[in-house]
This record gives structure tokens, sequence and C-alpha cells, in this order.
């Protein structure tokens, strides 16, 4: 790799620059076998992630609560200060939360053929399993989670539990 294809990139300005744009991401680089982005928070976030490959996720600014699912089903809390890090192994759903002024740096694998990134979200009444979306994620700057989000929300089918009734309201309202 040459000392041109080696970014030295300010993260504060770039999370300002994503700030004033208006989007939720801006891909860093997409090369060899990583991927690195800046997120903004979203309003809402309920869905459940799970990565095929490791995670680390560093907090510019702000502060994030990423929730995830333990081996028993039950949910979990870590607080993630701002310019603090947290890594999150392959497999763990996990829903990064937090809101529109606060950025974090993620860094992972970039995907291999075939491999599936899941979205789960569960019932907010009786916490059940709702519904899964998977994609092939090939390239990252198509917000796969925008995507993962407009089709769940747009099916009441969705966001009806099977076990109790309930349905999960529409967050993007």
């Amino acid at each position: 790799m040459l000392p041109s294809e080696m970014p030295i990139i300010g993260l504060d300005a770039l999370a300002g620059e994503l700030a004033a744009s208006g989007r939720r991401v801006r891909v860093l680089w997409q090369h060899s076998e990583s991927l690195a982005f800046i997120a903004r928070g979203r309003e809402y976030r309920s869905e459940f992630h799970i990565n095929p490959s490791d995670e680390v996720m560093f907090m510019i600014r702000g502060s994030m609560n990423l929730h995830y699912r333990n081996p028993d089903g039950s949910e979990d809390v870590a607080v993630i200060p701002e310019g603090s890090s947290i890594f999150t192994p392959t497999g763990v759903a996990h829903s990064p939360r937090f809101p529109p002024d606060a950025f974090v740096l993620v860094i992972e694998r970039l995907r291999k053929p075939g491999e599936l990134d899941r979205f789960r979200w569960f019932c907010p009444g009786c916490d059940a399993f709702l519904h899964e979306e998977s994609v092939h994620i090939d390239d990252y700057r198509s917000d796969p989670v925008a995507g993962a989000y407009e089709r769940f929300f747009g099916s009441v089918e969705a966001r009806t539990c099977e076990k109790c009734g309930t349905v999960m309201p529409d967050e993007r309202l």
C-alpha cells in the first residue's frame, strides 16, 4: 500500500461534516478486508444487528447505550462514553442506541460472498421474537440499516407479535 492510500482522518471534523450533510453514514474506506465508517445516531433504533464479523466501535462525540442479547435471550446494556471503545464479537445481537448529535467510528471486516447481516426485532410487549431481515452488504454506503427498517416498518404483519398480539409502533413516524 502506498502512503497516498493510507488516509489520515480527522474524526471530529468528519463528524461535523456528517452532521451538516444530514446523512447517517460516511464510509471512510472499504478496502482489502476492512471497512470503516462514521455513523450518526438515529432518533429511533430498536433492531438488533447480528454481524458476521467482529466489530469495534469508538465514540467520537456523545455516548451510546449498546443494548445486546445474552445467549439465554435476556437483554443487557453497555454504556460507552465519549472517547471510549467497545469490541463486539461475531454473532452477538446488538443494538447501538444514541442520539443524532452523537457519532461513532465503526471498524469491521468486509463481508465475504454469501455472508449475511441479520437485523432482528423483538416484541415491546412480551419480548418474543418478531421479525428478521437478512441482507448481504457489499457496499456499506447503501445504508443497509435504513433498508431493513423500511421493509420491517412497512409491514404491519412483521410488526405484529404472534404470541401476545402487540403491534410494534412505526418508529419512522
